[in-house]
C-alpha cells in the first residue's frame, strides 16, 4: 500500500500513547517504511522505538479517520484545560466581571427597548480601568482565548471595546478619546440585542431573508442610543460601511464613514474572526490580520489597519500557539510582510510557518 495516497496526515508523535490501539496502518514521515500494522496496542516501549526508526522526524503518517480519532479525543482535553485557564485568566483581570454585567446591559435593551445610561456608564468605566491596569499581551490573551459559543453576544461587545480602547492608545488620542471609543465598541452591536434569537444565533449560514433582519441591528443601535452624542450613534449605525460603498446601511464611500467608525470595523472583523461561532471555527490571529490586508484600501482604511497589524504582533511574541499539525510552539517574530505566518519555536528550533505547517490558534 502506497502511504502517500490521498488520506493520510501527519500526526505528532507526542499524540500516540501506551494502551492506544492503532486502527490503521502506521507510515514513517518519508513515507518509505511500514511501522505499525493495524490493530497493535501501543506500549512506551513500541512510542520510543518508533521516534528511532522516524528518522529523527517528529510525525508519523496514519489515515484521516485514524488522525480524527486520536486527534479529536486530544483536542476534547486540550480545549478543557485552555477554558480552565481563560476562566481563571479572566477571574484575574475582572473580565468575568464585566461579562456578568453586559449581559444584564444587554437582557434590559432586549425587554425594554432601552439602553440604560447608568449602567452603561459604568461597565464602559470599568472597562477602561481595566485597559488602563492589565498589560496589553494579557488583554489580547483573552480576546484570542478559545470561548463558549453561547457567549457570543456579550464578549464579542467587551472584545470589541478593548480592542477599541487599545487602538485608541495606539493612535496617541487622548484619554478622553480613548474613553469614548470604549464607550462605542460596548454599544456598537447593542442592536443585535433585539435581533430574533433564532437568527442571531443560527448554527448555519444565513438566508438573504435572514441576513437583511440582522443588517437592520446597525439601525436598532442608532434609534436605541437616542439620548447619546451623534458621534456615538453614528460609529454603531456605520461600523458595517465599507470605502468601496459596498458596505451597509446607506453604502457610505471613504472619508464619508466617521472616524470611529472606521476604527469599529477593523476591531469588529478582527474580533468576529478570531472567535468561534455556532456556525465556523476560530481562526488564528496570523490569518486574520492577514485578511484585513487583503481589505485594507477597499472595505477598510488602510492607514488605520497599518496601526493595527504594526501593533497587533507586539502583543503575540512569545505566546504559545496551535500549529495545523497538533504540535505546540512559541511565536519568536512576526515578518511584517507575511504577516500570516510567523516563526516559531518547536523542539528548541525556529521554524518559519508555511501553508502546509500554519497556526490554527492561540494555545
Amino acid at each position: 500500500m502506497n502511504a502517500t495516497r490521498k488520506g493520510y496526515r501527519a500526526l505528532p508523535i507526542y499524540f500516540l500513547r501506551a494502551g492506544m490501539i492503532i486502527q490503521s496502518d502506521v507510515y514513517s514521515w518519508d513515507k518509505r517504511h511500514l511501522l505499525l500494522r493495524s490493530g497493535m496496542t501501543l506500549s512506551e516501549g513500541i512510542v520510543q522505538k518508533l521516534k528511532m526508526l522516524n528518522g529523527g522526524s517528529e510525525a508519523v503518517l496514519v489515515t484521516e479517520n485514524t488522525y480524527n480519532v486520536i486527534m479529536g479525543k486530544e483536542m476534547m482535553e486540550i480545549d478543557g484545560f485552555r477554558q480552565a485557564e481563560v476562566k481563571k485568566l479572566e477571574e484575574e483581570t475582572g473580565y468575568a466581571g464585566i461579562k456578568t454585567e453586559t449581559v444584564q446591559l444587554l437582557d434590559n435593551i432586549a425587554q425594554t427597548g432601552t439602553v440604560n445610561q447608568d449602567s452603561l456608564q459604568a461597565v464602559s468605566g470599568n472597562l477602561s480601568e481595566r485597559i488602563e491596569s492589565t498589560n496589553q499581551s494579557t488583554i489580547l490573551s483573552l480576546i484570542n482565548a478559545l470561548a463558549p459559543v453561547d457567549e457570543y453576544l456579550q464578549r464579542h461587545c467587551i472584545n470589541v471595546s478593548m480592542l477599541n480602547g487599545l487602538f485608541g492608545k495606539w493612535l496617541g488620542l487622548s484619554e478622553e478619546e480613548v474613553d469614548k471609543l470604549i464607550l462605542i465598541g460596548l454599544v456598537h452591536d447593542c442592536g443585535k440585542a433585539e435581533s430574533p434569537p433564532a437568527i442571531l444565533n443560527a448554527p448555519r449560514k444565513l438566508s438573504m431573508v435572514e441576513f437583511e433582519v440582522i443588517k437592520c441591528h446597525t439601525l436598532h443601535s442608532y434609534d436605541l442610543l437616542g439620548e447619546f452624542p451623534e458621534y456615538i450613534r453614528m460609529a454603531a449605525r456605520c461600523h458595517h460601511e465599507k470605502l468601496n460603498g459596498k458596505g451597509y446601511p446607506h453604502r457610505l464611500c471613504g472619508e464619508d464613514i466617521p472616524f470611529e467608525a472606521r476604527i469599529t470595523a477593523i476591531t469588529d472583523v478582527y474580533d468576529a474572526m478570531v472567535s468561534q461561532r455556532s456556525y465556523k471555527d476560530s481562526r488564528s490571529p496570523f490569518k486574520v490580520m492577514s485578511m484585513l490586508n487583503r481589505l485594507s484600501g477597499t472595505e477598510l482604511d488602510s492607514q488605520l489597519v497599518s496601526v493595527f497589524n504594526k501593533n497587533i504582533p507586539k502583543e503575540l511574541i512569545g505566546k504559545q500557539v496551535m500549529l495545523s499539525d497538533g504540535t505546540v510552539g512559541t511565536v519568536s517574530s512576526v515578518d511584517p510582510g507575511d504577516i500570516e505566518y510567523p516563526t516559531v519555536i518547536l523542539n528548541n528550533k525556529e521554524l518559519k510557518t508555511d501553508r502546509k505547517l500554519h497556526c490554527m490558534s492561540m494555545y
